[in-house]
C-alpha cells in the first residue's frame, strides 16, 4: 500500500468525525469504528511502515479525545464564596471549583444567597432589574426574589445573588448572633432554590451541569427531577451535589411537606432520606436526586449514605484538590448514558 493510501486513512477519519453520522457513548466511543479503518492499512505495510503506524495510532487516539462528550456550561450554586463571607471549606470550594472549571474551557454561571452581613458597598454589588421582582410561592406565602450581581476581576468571574426581606435581609447563613439555628431554614433553601431556577431560565441559558454545594442548595436536585423536568433549560442537565453538614441539629419544621411541595412534588420525596427528621434530611435529599456527589473528607458523617445511593462519588482532601478533579468528574456524569449524533450535511 502506498503512502497515498496512508493519508487516504487519514482523510477519511477526519470525514468520519466531521461528515459522517456517528454515536458515541461514554462506555463505547466507538472503538470498531474508528480501529476499523485503520485495517485499510495491510499488515504488510505496517510491518514496512512502523513509525507511520505509530503515527496513525497517535492521530487516532486524539481524535477519539476529541468527539468525547464533554460538558460546555456548568451552574454554580453554592451557599458560600469568598470573599463575601469569611474563609471555610465550602466557602474555599464555592471560589476555587468555578474558577478551576472556567479555566479549563468550559463556560460557568455562579448563585449565591445574599446573606444579611454581606457589605454590598465594598463588595460593589448592584441589581438586577430585569430580573427582579418576581413573586414565589413557598408553603402558601408569597415572597419577592431580588436579584444582585457583582464581579470579581481577578478571577474574571461574575456571581449572581438571591435576595429577599423576609429571608436573607439582615440575618446571617445558617445561624442568628446568639448562635441558635433559623427556624425557616428550610422555607430559606426552598425559596433560594426557586429562585435560581426562575433566574436561569430568564437568562436563557442551558447548563450541561449543575454542581450544587450546601444545605442550601438541597431542594435544587428534587426540584430538577420532579417539578422543572420539562423545563427547556434543565431537561438534558445533570446534577452534581456536595453536601456540608454545617452542624445543623434541628428537627425538621413541621410543614416541611409544604415547603416541599411545589407543582406536584409528593411528601414522598423523603422517602429514605428522614430517619432522624432533622436538617440533615436536607442533605440526604439533595445525594438522593442528584446524579453525581462531592465530598470532601472531612464530611465523613455523610459517607454512609451517599454510598447507599449508588451514585458516582468523587472525594477529596482539599478544595485545592477537587479543582484538578472536578471538571474531568462534570464530563464523566454529563457523558453517563448520553449519545451524541452529528448528522451529515444535506446538499
Amino acid at each position: 500500500m502506498h503512502a497515498q493510501t496512508y493519508w487516504a486513512s487519514i482523510v477519511l477519519l477526519i470525514h468520519m468525525k466531521s461528515k459522517k453520522r456517528c454515536k458515541v457513548t461514554q462506555k463505547n466511543r466507538n472503538e470498531k469504528r474508528f480501529w476499523g479503518n485503520i485495517h485499510l492499512l495491510s499488515e504488510n505495510q505496517r510491518a514496512k511502515s512502523n513509525s507511520k503506524w505509530q503515527n496513525l495510532r497517535t492521530f487516532v487516539h486524539y481524535m477519539k479525545n476529541d468527539v468525547m462528550i464533554k460538558a460546555k456550561k456548568i451552574l454554580f450554586i453554592t451557599q458560600e464564596m469568598t470573599p463575601y463571607v469569611s474563609d471555610s471549606l465550602l466557602a474555599a470550594l464555592g471560589r476555587k471549583v468555578p474558577q478551576a472549571t472556567q479555566e479549563s474551557k468550559k463556560e460557568i454561571r455562579t448563585f449565591m444567597p445574599k446573606w444579611g452581613h454581606i457589605n454590598e458597598r465594598r463588595n460593589q454589588l448592584h441589581e438586577v432589574i430585569r430580573l427582579s421582582g418576581m413573586n414565589l410561592v413557598v408553603d402558601d406565602t408569597d415572597h419577592t426574589l431580588v436579584i444582585k450581581v457583582a464581579s470579581i476581576p481577578s478571577a474574571r468571574m461574575q456571581v449572581y445573588f438571591i435576595d429577599n426581606d423576609d429571608f436573607f435581609t439582615k440575618r446571617k447563613m445558617a445561624r442568628d448572633d446568639n448562635g441558635q439555628e433559623y427556624k425557616d431554614n428550610a422555607e430559606r433553601a426552598a425559596f433560594f432554590a426557586r429562585g435560581v431556577l426562575e433566574t436561569v431560565k430568564k437568562l436563557r441559558w442551558t447548563p450541561d451541569v449543575i454542581q450544587c454545594q450546601g444545605w442550601m442548595s438541597s431542594f435544587i436536585p428534587v426540584y430538577l427531577k420532579e417539578a422543572y423536568q420539562d423545563e427547556p433549560s434543565f431537561r438534558d442537565c445533570r446534577i452534581v451535589f456536595a453536601p456540608f453538614s454545617d452542624g445543623l441539629q434541628d428537627k425538621l419544621p413541621e410543614n416541611i411537606n409544604g415547603i416541599l411541595g411545589f407543582n406536584g412534588i409528593q411528601p414522598e420525596a423523603l422517602d429514605g432520606t428522614n430517619e432522624n427528621n432533622d436538617m440533615q434530611t436536607l442533605n440526604r435529599l439533595g445525594m438522593k436526586y442528584a446524579d453525581g456527589i462531592m465530598l470532601l473528607k472531612d464530611e465523613a458523617s455523610l459517607l454512609p449514605y451517599a454510598e447507599k445511593t449508588g451514585k458516582p462519588i468523587l472525594t477529596a482532601e482539599t478544595p485545592d484538590e477537587f479543582c484538578k478533579t472536578a471538571p474531568a468528574f462534570f464530563d464523566e456524569i454529563w457523558g453517563e448514558g448520553k449519545e451524541e449524533t452529528t448528522e451529515e450535511d444535506e446538499d
